[in-house]
């Protein structure tokens, strides 16, 4: 039998060792067996392929090349104008907007009163004046130092050159109780102008010296207790002061968990036989809460000032006549609480100072979630963004009501 493969060189031919056997040509009957090449080695390319993007047909856009194999981020195949977000910070041109536009937009309502305030945010000072009736923020100033008069007092007559430029004037100041305001506001503003010590700053003053009152009395309670041994009292006189300790132990405890309706402004009928019951026995502290009492009808407003000064000087003689609390309370002597009687001749002139503090504690939330190296400049520059923030604010709010309306969903309260 004879059999064949082609080759590329030539046809071979091979004999078997059987005899007398007669066979065709080897071409014209095996079945052609082709050479198999052998597969080249697999290979791990090790760079991108310069394969150019725009020569695909699923790109929309041509794009540029990669820069390397680590996951760098080349460019964008959006045809519009390149992001500019978090590439510069807007701090320094919102300063100068502010310095602009901001003052000529809430000048333009300026109602007359504010309110000024200091806020301490580590080695800094932020002073700031708000408009006490529109709660918006007019001027502000960043120190590195602790303020003082002086630096107060420049601080106003730079709000002062605004206001004169624009044909405005103050009518009433609204300060907490920190002697830097006095003399500055008389020095710059003058005495026609009222200077309103915050009510809130005052009566906080005054219910800490109540409370502080309260603690004193359970601490002489305390001290009122027999020592005893441990264990169960084994006599009638040992029982006798086991009963007594007892009684005096609940006292103490009452007046604790109870200590707030000693500064409460309005008590409920439940709370005035709660009252009456663990203050049974100490005329002091009655006289203490009816105390509280009359300094809370100082700031009614049915009354003018005149009349809510008579009311003090009553209240500081009943004071005066007892021992134990004429140094407790002796923040009814100070001149700050007639300061804060101020605005009952004045029914817009507002008691308190809200509207800076509101500013100084959205301020402080956001100091929060900044978790970096605070300096002069980011500070200022910070405040100038939550100023800008705030005069296209109402724009905002128009802007989500409107893509609101168009996608059909139903108008929702923004802010």
């Amino acid at each position: 039998m004879i059999w064949g493969t082609p080759t590329q060189a030539a046809l071979k031919t091979w004999w078997s060792t059987t005899p007398s056997t007669a066979a065709a040509n080897a071409t014209a009957t095996s079945t052609p067996t082709w050479t198999i090449w052998r597969c080249p080695r697999a290979t791990i390319p090790i760079a991108w392929s310069h394969w150019r993007s725009a020569w695909w047909s699923r790109t929309a856009c041509p794009i540029e090349p990669p820069l390397g194999i680590y996951g760098v981020t080349t460019a964008s195949s959006y045809r519009g104008a390149r992001s500019r977000t978090g590439l510069k910070l807007r701090g320094k041109k919102a300063e100068s907007t502010i310095e602009a536009d901001y003052l000529e937009r809430v000048l333009s309502d300026f109602s007359g009163y504010i309110a000024a305030d200091e806020l301490y945010d580590g080695p800094f000072c932020v002073l700031s004046i708000v408009d006490n009736h529109a709660f918006d923020r007019l001027t502000y100033a960043v120190l590195d130092h602790d303020p003082t008069c002086e630096d107060i007092r420049r601080f106003f007559q730079r709000f002062k050159r605004h206001l004169d430029v624009h044909g405005l004037a103050v009518v009433g100041i609204t300060t907490d109780g920190s002697p830097l305001y006095p003399e500055p506001i008389l020095q710059v503003f003058g005495a026609e102008v009222d200077h309103q010590v915050c009510e809130f700053h005052v009566l906080q003053e005054i219910t800490k010296a109540v409370l502080k009152a309260v603690t004193r009395s359970r601490k002489q309670l305390k001290a009122r207790q027999i020592k005893r041994g441990r264990g169960r009292p084994s006599g009638k006189k040992a029982r006798a002061v086991a009963r007594k300790n007892k009684r005096l132990q609940q006292k103490i405890k009452d007046l604790f968990d109870h200590r707030h309706l000693f500064v409460k402004r309005t008590l409920t009928d439940k709370e005035k036989r709660m009252l009456r019951r663990i203050t049974r026995g100490f005329p002091s502290l009655r006289a203490l809460r009816s105390i509280m009492d009359q300094v809370y009808h100082l700031f009614d407003r049915r009354c003018r000032t005149d009349t809510a000064l008579e009311k003090l000087g009553r209240l500081r003689a009943r004071v005066r006549r007892f021992r134990s609390l004429r140094e407790t309370l002796s923040k009814l002597f100070s001149p700050n609480l007639e300061k804060a009687l101020t605005f009952l001749d004045d029914r817009l002139l507002p008691a308190t100072s809200n509207a800076v503090e509101r500013g100084n504690r959205r301020h402080r939330k956001m100091q929060k979630s900044i978790y970096r190296v605070r300096t002069q400049d980011h500070i200022r520059q910070r405040i100038a963004l939550d100023m800008y923030r705030d005069i296209n604010l109402d724009e905002a709010k128009q802007t989500i009501i409107s893509l609101q309306l168009e996608r059909g969903h139903p108008r929702r309260k923004v802010g």
